[in-house]
């Protein structure tokens, strides 16, 4: 489904492009001349997780991931520190479910964990830009963020042996994006696509050993694509 709405969202920028590029007025002049400027932010995502493994008593183990499409909302703080280099602060809420297949565990009920997650997304983020070219700037961004899963079950003192599926609740990613600044008539439209990435691991281990959700495990963290709008 994100799929489909990336390539409907990139065939819009193009219909915008093109129809700034024929667009004589110049719309939103002396936008790029703040300091300081502030918008919000709208968007889907749909977020899985790498897994990488380790030797364990459980030969062949195996996770696989289904993502359910999610969404993003949340604040822009954008500071100018050069005419080409923005900073930004885009505090929001990340919010998606996925479920999770132990393909290794011949019992489905035992084998099939569903994580529902929403994290406090704080990024703060460097934005690149072109020189505006009648109303529109591409850019390209990075940065990196902290992230605070709500629904972690990290205190939680039950484990997979009780059906609970757990993880760290603090989470360091980083983000990469490109996109293309619109300027319109009374706001500045921001369409961009964006990747994320965990940097720690996120997989809380079993309270005993062997365990056969968590022993096979080395590395899980998220890995995810963000539809990102943002409005300023």
């Amino acid at each position: 489904m994100l799929k489909k709405l990336l390539v409907s969202c990139l065939l819009i920028i193009v219909a915008l492009s093109a129809t700034a590029q024929r667009e004589r007025i110049e719309n939103l002049p002396n936008f790029d001349k703040r300091f300081i400027h502030y918008g919000f932010y709208l968007g889907l995502n749909t977020n899985g997780f790498k897994v990488s493994y380790k030797p364990s008593a459980f030969p062949d183990a195996r996770v696989d991931v289904v993502s359910d499409v999610g969404f993003n909302v949340g604040l822009i703080g954008d500071m100018k520190l050069h005419n080409n280099v923005n900073l930004r602060f885009e505090p929001g809420l990340v919010s998606n479910t996925k479920t999770l297949r132990f393909t290794h565990i011949a019992n489905e009920n035992e084998g099939t964990r569903e994580v529902g997650n929403t994290y406090l997304h704080l990024p703060i983020i460097f934005k690149f830009s072109t020189n505006r070219l009648n109303n529109i700037r591409p850019y390209v961004l990075g940065g990196a963020s902290f992230d605070f899963n709500f629904s972690s079950n990290e205190k939680n003192q039950d484990d997979n042996f009780s059906g609970q599926f757990r993880q760290n609740a603090s989470v360091f990613m980083y983000e990469v994006g490109i996109g293309v600044d619109f300027y319109l008539p009374y706001f500045k439209f921001s369409p961009s696509i964006r990747g994320i990435f965990a940097i720690n691991n996120e997989i809380k281990f079993d309270n005993r050993s062997p365990s056969q959700w968590t022993d096979p495990i080395d590395f899980f963290g998220t890995r995810g694509i963000f539809l990102h709008l943002s409005f300023e």
